[in-house]
Order: structure tokens, then C-alpha cells, then sequence
């Protein structure tokens, strides 16, 4: 395709959306001409399922749950009035407790102010805000974040080094819908154990978010928590930020949480329009739909080209990938579907994959993500510094980004280009919300449920069985401890009457031996069949 006719691909494809300073091009993704036509039709199903989902139909019939997260953002479309006050007063109540934090009202145990907040979650529960911290960033901002996402022991212990004696001044916030979730509950009991060995309670330094009545909120009464904020069994973790899960350590972290949820609801209105090519989430649904064939045979690459927007390709793994990747559809035919996303920020990744996106397995497209304005308001040292005459080290990241985009498309690789005019708080949020819309349209394009996730619940349980195999396996090594006596994991599997999981155990064995303060021991050749345990 010659210049001038890709220009005028250009101007006919990209579409413009004043209300929340977005433009998407879909001009160089190679769809077929009868394309748009052919697919209307799923299109207006879709916006049907979605304005029933929005009036507070079950979308979650395995946990017969309705799944109103655009409700967070917009409380008056709530399906009746008791969630409509709960809402808003959440809102409320959040932005007070921020407040008072902010003016010394709630201090720590020993006085003084909080200055750190220490977030314990994972999953959605940590992703979103994390996301929007990194993103929202400023020097001045009245508490600095710290995460603990995962039950990775020495994760853990980093966090705490980084924190020191400021953990006398660190609020901290344990995240967990149900209280049940492992990790969270891992994390919450470490950081408890920090504290205590500071000489310091924990309970006045938390609060919980999490539903009511839940696991968690009955241990956050029974300790004595500072304080308990509460969200509902139909906001799912991955679509939880505008719940007090993101709001919350946003607030306090000192972000506009009112234009953060402004930005979302003004990209809710205009993906409520009914018109595929003027409703971007559509756009982008149908842009997914036609790179895999409907199939999601090919990956998703998000390139956001500013730095704070780094954590925004991790961030839609979980939404897209967990919403997406089902192995049935809503008929009960096996499907196996799914979008794999992967990226990170340019223009490092010129200096990384780009070379196999240009030349190798054309497995793929692009998401660009361009913000035309070099600096946010909440940057420090502005310069615009002249690199060479004339040019700038931000002219330089818009000549990678075009240069990128169009060794692709000659590659014959397609792209669409997400451009914001400039990153701040109301933009984050429709950022989010447009792929939040985005998920939930293009699932009933495939036929699938969105918003549930069997196979998350299956890696739990297997986990949980590998957890109390080991317990089994500990409490036939204890029966010789001390001795002599030693045996393999194959040994072991049979003495627990496990002989199909040898080599769970012999896995479970080597993790207790790497680690000598768990009193395993391993002797003899190095191997699956050979390696021997005992109890020191």
C-alpha cells in the first residue's frame, strides 16, 4: 500500500473522542473489507448483553452473582436503592479516613503520622493499585506505597527491609474479599510478625478491605483493626479498582480519586454508545476479533510508550487473559479460548522483542499506547532539554514509537494505536474502564462468560493438596527423626499411600532441604530415585 493510499486509510480508520481526549486507529489492522459488516450483527448482541448486565442480570451463574462493577464509578445505575447509598457512602467514608489519616487524626500506636502505606494483596487486589500508583506518582505525594502481592517469603522480608523502623509508621491494608486467600493471609501474618517484633501492635496499623461478615472481617473485629471498609461478592478482583481496593490506598497515596472515577464514568457513556465504530470498546472488540479469527490465535502486544505506564500490559494480563480464557463457551462446546497478553513499555522493547515481532512467527498484534504530552503534572524537573538542536528526549520516543509501528506494518504486522492526549488521574481511569468495556463486549462476540474463572479455582485446590501432602510427608519423617533412617521420595510416597504423587513429594522434599531451617536433610546422588531424606 502505497503513502498516500495509507493516509487515507489513516484519516477514514481513526476514530476521535473529545470527551475524554482519546483517539484509536485501526488503520493498520489488516481486516477484510466486508468486515465491519459482517460483524455487526454480534456487535448489537453484545451491546444487548451488556446493557442487561448493567441492569443487574446474573452474569456469574456459577456463583449466581450479579457483576456490577460499572455501578463503582456510577452509582445511580445501581439496580436498586440500598446499593446505590452503599456506594456512594463507601466513597465517602474512604476520602474521610484519608483525611484524617492525611491530618494526624488517625495516628500510629506511638504517635506521630503515617507516612507509608503498606498494601497486602494479589491478584486484582494489588494489580489495579499498584497500576495506578506507579502511573499517578508525585514527589509530593502525602504517603509513600509499598506492596506485598505474593507469599513469596523473601518478597516479604524485602518490603520490610525497604520499610525499616518507618514500619512504626506504615499503615497497612490487607485486601481480601473472602479473607480465605492464601497469599494475603500469608503476607498479613508475616507483616503481623514484623510488628510484634518491633514491639508494636498490629491492630492499630490496619484495616481491612473486604466484604462483609467475611473470614477476614471477623478478624479484623476480634483484633481490634483500625478500621474495616467493605465491598460486595459482585465485584470481581479483576475488575475491583474503583472499589475500595484501588480507591482507598489511592486516596491516601493522594490521588483525585473524584477525577480518577470521573475518567472512568465519561468512558462508560461513550462505550454505552450503540454504534460499532463510534463506541471504542467495540472498536477494540472488534479489532481482537478480526487479528484472531474470533479464536485468539494471535497474542496480544501492549506497548505503552511512557514509563508510567509500565505496569499497564500486567495489569491487563489479569483482566484479559482471566476474563478471556475459558475452555467452553456458552453452549457447553469446548473452545479452549483466549487472548494472550504480553509487553512491557517503549522504547525498551525496541532493544529487546521488537526484532522477532519485525521478522519472526507473526503470532501477533499490537497495542500502541501514545501519550502525546512529554510530562505529567505531577513531574518533577521539567526541562524540555534540547538532546540536539531542536529535538528533545520525548521527540525522540515519538520518532521510536512511529518508527516501531511502521516497520511493522511493512513486516506485515498489524497494530492499533490507543492515544491520550496526556496521563493524568481522569485519563488513567478511562484508560481502564475503555478495556474493562472492551473484555466484557468482545466475550459475548466469542460466546463466552466473561466473569467467571474456573480455572483460577482449580490451580487453588491443586495448591491446597500439595500444601497437605507435605504436612503428611513431614509427619512420616518425624516418626524417625534423628536416626539414621533415610528415604526416598518414592519411600515416602508409599509410607503416605500416595505412590502417584512421588513426584509431588520429591518435589515438596527438595524445597524443604534447600531451605535448612525446616530440619530436612538430603543425602546420596542427586536425583529423583537416588536422593534420601531424614528428619534432623
Amino acid at each position: 500500500m502505497d503513502s498516500k493510499a495509507l493516509w487515507q486509510r489513516y484519516c477514514d480508520f481513526v476514530q476521535f473522542y473529545p470527551e475524554v481526549q482519546f483517539s484509536i486507529d485501526i488503520s493498520r489492522m489488516r481486516f477484510a473489507p466486508n468486515f465491519l459488516e459482517t460483524i455487526r450483527p454480534r456487535v448489537l448482541k453484545a451491546f444487548s448483553d451488556m446493557q442487561a448486565l448493567e441492569s443487574g442480570a446474573i452474569a456469574n451463574p456459577d456463583e449466581g452473582r450479579m457483576v456490577g462493577h460499572y455501578w463503582l464509578r456510577a452509582p445511580e445505575l445501581a439496580p436498586d436503592e440500598k446499593l446505590r447509598t452503599e456506594i456512594a457512602q463507601g466513597i465517602t467514608e474512604l476520602q474521610r479516613f484519608a483525611a484524617q489519616v492525611h491530618s494526624g487524626e488517625v495516628r500510629p500506636e506511638k504517635g506521630g503520622r503515617f507516612e507509608n502505606v503498606l498494601l497486602i494483596g494479589i491478584g486484582g487486589s494489588a494489580l489495579g493499585p499498584q497500576l495506578v500508583s506507579d502511573a499517578l506518582w508525585h514527589q509530593s505525594d502525602p504517603m509513600k506505597m509499598f506492596f506485598c502481592d505474593n507469599t513469596d517469603p523473601d518478597g516479604i522480608a524485602r518490603t520490610l527491609t525497604q520499610l525499616g523502623d518507618d514500619l512504626a509508621k506504615t499503615l497497612v491494608i490487607v485486601i481480601s474479599k473472602s479473607g480465605g486467600t492464601v497469599e494475603t493471609r500469608n503476607g498479613s501474618l508475616e507483616v503481623a510478625r514484623a510488628y510484634e517484633a518491633k514491639g508494636l501492635k498490629y491492630g492499630p496499623h490496619v484495616v481491612a478491605v473486604t466484604c462483609e461478615d467475611s473470614k477476614l472481617d471477623r478478624q479484623a473485629k476480634s483484633e481490634q483493626w483500625l478500621r474495616q471498609f467493605y465491598m460486595w461478592d459482585w465485584v470481581g478482583g479483576r475488575t475491583s479498582i474503583f472499589s475500595g481496593v484501588g480507591l482507598l490506598p489511592a486516596a491516601l497515596q493522594g490521588i483525585d480519586i473524584e477525577q480518577f472515577l470521573e475518567g472512568a464514568r465519561a468512558m462508560d457513556r461513550i462505550t454505552r454508545i450503540e454504534e460499532p465504530l463510534r463506541n471504542p470498546a467495540a472498536l477494540l472488540a472488534q479489532m481482537w476479533y478480526a487479528a484472531g479469527d474470533g479464536k485468539g490465535l494471535k497474542d496480544m502486544v501492549v506497548l505503552p510508550y511512557k514509563d508510567r505506564l509500565m505496569l499497564f500490559s500486567k495489569y491487563l494480563q489479569q483482566l484479559v487473559m482471566e476474563s478471556l480464557g475459558k475452555e467452553h463457551d456458552l453452549d457447553g462446546k469446548t473452545v479452549n479460548q483466549g487472548i494472550a497478553v504480553y509487553g512491557n513499555k517503549g522504547s525498551t522493547d525496541q532493544h529487546a522483542y521488537v526484532q522477532q515481532l519485525r521478522d519472526g512467527l507473526n503470532n501477533f498484534f499490537v497495542t500502541f499506547v501514545e501519550v502525546l504530552q512529554d510530562y505529567t503534572a505531577s513531574s518533577e524537573n521539567v526541562s524540555n532539554m534540547e538532546v540536539e538542536p531542536g529535538v528533545t528526549s520525548g521527540d525522540y520516543l515519538n520518532g521510536f514509537f512511529q518508527g516501531t509501528r511502521r516497520a511493522l506494518f511493512e513486516g506485515g504486522r498489524d497494530s492499533i494505536t490507543v492515544t491520550i492526549d496526556e496521563l493524568n488521574a481522569r485519563t488513567l481511569g478511562s484508560l481502564i474502564a475503555l478495556y474493562d468495556r472492551t473484555v466484557g463486549l468482545y466475550a459475548t462476540l466469542v460466546n463466552i462468560n466473561a466473569y467467571h474463572q474456573p480455572g483460577v479455582e482449580a490451580g487453588k485446590k491443586a495448591a491446597a493438596n500439595v500444601v497437605e501432602l507435605q504436612k503428611q510427608v513431614l509427619e512420616e519423617l518425624a516418626r524417625f527423626r534423628g536416626g539414621n533412617e533415610r528415604k526416598t521420595a518414592d519411600e515416602l510416597a508409599a509410607a503416605v499411600q500416595r505412590p502417584d504423587e512421588a513426584e509431588t513429594i520429591y518435589k515438596i522434599l527438595e524445597h524443604l532441604a534447600a531451605n535448612p531451617q525446616r530440619g530436612v536433610e538430603r543425602s546420596g546422588d542427586r536425583g529423583p530415585t537416588t536422593s534420601t531424606y531424614r528428619m534432623v
